[in-house]
């Protein structure tokens, strides 16, 4: 994948996207459990790099840059509807094994190349009304402590939604523990016609207009199909079918759907996706691109940001005033919706959520735009994505159990074992 070249230890040089080049004192790659528990008690100071999908310094360490490649096993308990998976296991080896034995997840984020682990320490996210972050499948996390001991805990015991949404710093995911429920099918469309006169007047109508929904936007008046201007961009709604809206309630809102190969316009071309207008099992449809293809498109830098589903007209209407300004630095941003959940440091703890999200050139001059995206947003009380980047100091008053997420990580690594800059840089230490 774009962007993965290997350094002299290694390790990976760079992020997948090249957009950032990691800093260690050393790389490592444990065999198995028993000499991830010996590597992570023999160091002073650990992180973890994941599938390297993150945009900032979150991996990097002066100490042990630890690989979990290796763990990478999958266990699927049909009999309790569970998946328990090793701390190094990707989507794309997770989810199939799931639908064969006849359970999935509720959602998935866009994109299967991602770590399990590395989704539920960074706060990953689909799409939709009713949809909560994907770490909120986590029924049990196995993580190793600074000193090589095995920690495991369980949902509705104390400290757990701390413990996920961890960033890292709360002990090296070993193993994850994850809530399945029976398999479905997805069918999904691209509706290129709605206007910004429409998502503006209810962002939730057409946000809620399926399963998941993706606006993807340039943020300028694009063609309306038929004729005129006045467009968002690509809308894609991803439907179960045993809970699908009428087509045509759905076409009423948003305008005819797009022909099933139809390029689109702000994605590429129809095999950098993953299929439409066919019904398919859920893993192969909800997310955005599929397992043998480039996940977006490389050569890039992200950020995202939530804010509270209340405002999302508002946050809208606020980007939008700056489409000259983000034009010549981004490739495209997508909108979705993100439910409430009671995880300390998600990005939709405690309140339903609007995820705004740009996909920017590697440029310089992007850094000057995302300053500008930040201060356009500050008025919605925004919280940044972990995985990506931003400019401005993270309030923490922002997420209510902040405050005692940073008491937990203490109590659990008093010396400070995984943390780094980028937690220093937080005020998460």
């Amino acid at each position: 994948m774009s962007g993965w070249t290997t350094a002299a230890d290694g390790g990976r040089e760079r992020n997948w996207s090249g957009n950032h080049r990691y800093t260690r004192g050393a790389f490592v790659e444990p065999a198995d459990l028993d000499e991830l528990r010996r590597v992570v008690a023999g160091s002073a100071r650990v992180r973890v790099l994941g599938t390297a999908h993150s945009f900032n310094e979150g991996p990097d360490t002066p100490g042990s840059q630890v690989s979990l490649a290796r763990l990478d096993h999958v266990r699927v308990d049909a009999e309790a509807g569970t998946c328990t998976v090793g701390g190094g296991t990707a989507y794309v080896t997770a989810l199939p094994a799931m639908h064969e034995a006849g359970w999935a997840l509720p959602n998935t984020g866009s994109l299967p190349h991602i770590s399990v682990a590395g989704a539920v320490s960074t706060g990953t996210h689909g799409s939709g009304v009713g949809n909560r972050v994907v770490p909120s499948s986590v029924t049990a996390l196995s993580v190793v402590l600074p000193d090589g001991d095995l920690h495991t805990v369980r949902r509705g015991e104390p400290g757990f939604g701390g413990m996920v949404v961890g960033l890292g710093a709360t002990g090296v995911i070993a193993e994850v523990e994850l809530a399945l429920r029976p398999t479905y099918d997805v069918v999904q469309d691209i509706h290129p016609g709605v206007t910004w006169e429409t998502l503006l007047a209810d962002p939730l109508a057409v946000l809620g207009a399926g399963y998941s929904v993706s606006v993807f936007t340039r943020w300028r008046d694009e063609p309306v199909p038929g004729g005129g201007e006045g467009a968002v961009g690509d809308v894609i709604v991803k439907h179960r079918t045993d809970d699908r809206r009428p087509p045509e309630e759905v076409e009423a809102l948003l305008g005819p759907a797009q022909p099933d190969r139809a390029p689109s316009a702000l994605l590429g071309a129809d095999e950098h996706l993953t299929p439409r207008g066919s019904v398919g099992p859920w893993y192969t449809r909800l997310p955005h691109f599929p397992p043998d293809g480039d996940p977006s498109f490389g050569h890039e830098d992200q950020s995202e940001w939530f804010v509270p589903l209340g405002d999302a007209a508002g946050a809208i209407a606020a980007v939008r005033a700056l489409e000259p300004l983000l034009a010549p630095v981004l490739s495209t941003s997508e909108l979705r919706t993100v439910a409430a959940d009671d995880l300390w440091l998600s990005g939709s703890a405690g309140r339903h959520s609007l995820a705004v999200h740009f996909t920017w050139r590697d440029v310089p001059e992007r850094w000057a735009v995302v300053a500008a995206v930040e201060e356009a947003l500050a008025p919605f009380a925004p919280r940044p994505h972990w995985g990506k980047t931003f400019t401005r100091p993270v309030d923490l008053g922002l997420w209510e159990r902040a405050g005692d997420w940073v008491t937990q990580r203490r109590a659990l690594d008093p010396d400070g074992c995984f943390t780094n800059a980028y937690l220093e840089r937080l005020g998460l230490v």
